[in-house]
């Protein structure tokens, strides 16, 4: 069984990266050259690198990723939890960027 060309785009891709994180701290990392994404929760690092990598056609140095544990809210008087939500911050290579504004 023939390996998958790397940076072809797979509908798993668009899975696995569901939305860009904008704000400001994701603002401020942007001058270190870094992305932040929310992700599928089951996603793994290569899995994003890879994503990021065929979907903006950039190179990716380094994925760090975490879980943000849903809040317990109340609505009517009444306890719910909030969704827990994965992040993955996205270190590209030097000379590299995204415009996270626009879509794919």
């Amino acid at each position: 069984m023939a390996k998958k060309q790397a940076g072809t785009v797979d509908n798993r891709h668009y899975d696995v990266v569901v939305a860009p994180h904008i704000t400001e701290k994701s603002t401020l990392l942007s001058e270190n050259n870094a992305v932040v994404f929310k992700v599928a929760n089951n996603a793994t690092k290569p899995e994003i690198k890879a994503a990021v990598e065929a979907l903006f056609g950039v190179t990716v140095k380094a994925v760090n990723t975490l879980v943000q544990k849903g809040k317990t809210k109340r609505w009517k008087g009444k306890p719910y939890t909030r969704s827990d939500v994965k992040k993955a911050i996205v270190t590209l290579a030097e000379g590299q960027s995204i415009d996270v504004t626009t879509g794919i």
